[in-house]
């Protein structure tokens, strides 16, 4: 208990993100665990969590609910130490998002569809710089920065070379809405370009000569989990929410399978991808 206090006072109580605090946070809960002689499931199952949960927790990836932190207390017998140390996340995102940011970072896949605009996960600093720079109502220089830390601590989840598996289905728009001018659009591209390259995201690209299709008016990201059923995050203008009704879930499950089988091919992706990237350097 000693050095988890100690780690708080160190960093003032809280935490910038899942990182710092969290992982002091996650490293005592860790030496408790194994203290008593517990693994990762066995501390979930007599605390009724899900192992990955707690696999998140001692990595610094996730804070537990204080429902979750008291039941870790009981079984670990450590009084309340775990639910009045719990650290306050810092995260410069919106209310109704941070269910969603939270399952983003314990999925093991993720399908992405971007109507008009580049996933969050998949953007480069400027080309996000250009989007929160430009909110409404207008916020500071600061508070742009706050936010742009946090999107670009989302994209870390891709450091991982394995997991999660990202396929990125984007409209034609979002190739075609020049965001932060010809060089931004050009670097944002062939971003996307390197990560398909690479293999470590799927890319496919809906073709405005395509017309309507399923997902046409909608944000969506759908997850899939280790130990837990798969959810969906829809989102509008100032709105979000997280689908994990199976029979929702599902359908825009299809929805999604169904606009994926009307995307380019992988190989005539790429060609438009680099293409459109050569026309934005043409034109800065």
């Amino acid at each position: 208990m000693a050095r988890l206090a100690r780690g708080m006072l160190i960093r003032g109580g809280c935490s910038k993100g899942v990182d710092g605090l969290g992982n002091v946070y996650g490293d005592w809960l860790k030496e408790r665990r194994e203290a008593a002689g517990l693994t990762q499931q066995q501390l979930a199952d007599a605390a009724i969590m899900s192992r990955s949960l707690i696999g998140h927790i001692e990595t610094g990836r996730r804070i537990p609910s204080k429902e979750d932190a008291q039941r870790l207390d009981t079984v670990l017998n450590t009084g309340n130490v775990l639910s009045s140390f719990l650290p306050q996340e810092n995260t410069a995102v919106a209310d109704y998002f941070e269910t969603a940011r939270q399952l983003e970072q314990q999925a093991v896949m993720i399908q992405e569809f971007a109507p008009c605009l580049v996933p969050g996960i998949l953007q480069t600093e400027r080309y996000a710089r250009a989007i929160l720079g430009t909110t409404f109502p207008p916020v500071s220089e600061e508070e742009c920065d706050r936010r742009l830390v946090t999107r670009l601590e989302r994209a870390k989840i891709l450091d991982d070379p394995v997991t999660p598996v990202v396929w990125a289905l984007l409209d034609e728009a979002v190739l075609r809405r020049p965001i932060g001018g010809p060089h931004v659009m050009a670097e944002q591209i062939d971003h996307l370009v390197h990560l398909a390259e690479s293999g470590r995201v799927q890319v496919y690209v809906m073709p405005f000569a395509l017309g309507f299709h399923p997902l046409l008016s909608n944000m969506l990201t759908l997850m899939w989990f280790e130990d837990q059923p798969p959810a969906v995050y829809g989102e509008g203008l100032y709105m979000g929410k997280v689908h994990d009704a199976p029979s929702v879930v599902q359908e825009l499950q299809h929805r999604y399978a169904l606009a994926l089988a009307n995307a380019l091919p992988h190989k005539e992706t790429l060609a438009l991808l680099r293409a459109t990237a050569r026309d934005y350097q043409r034109h800065d």
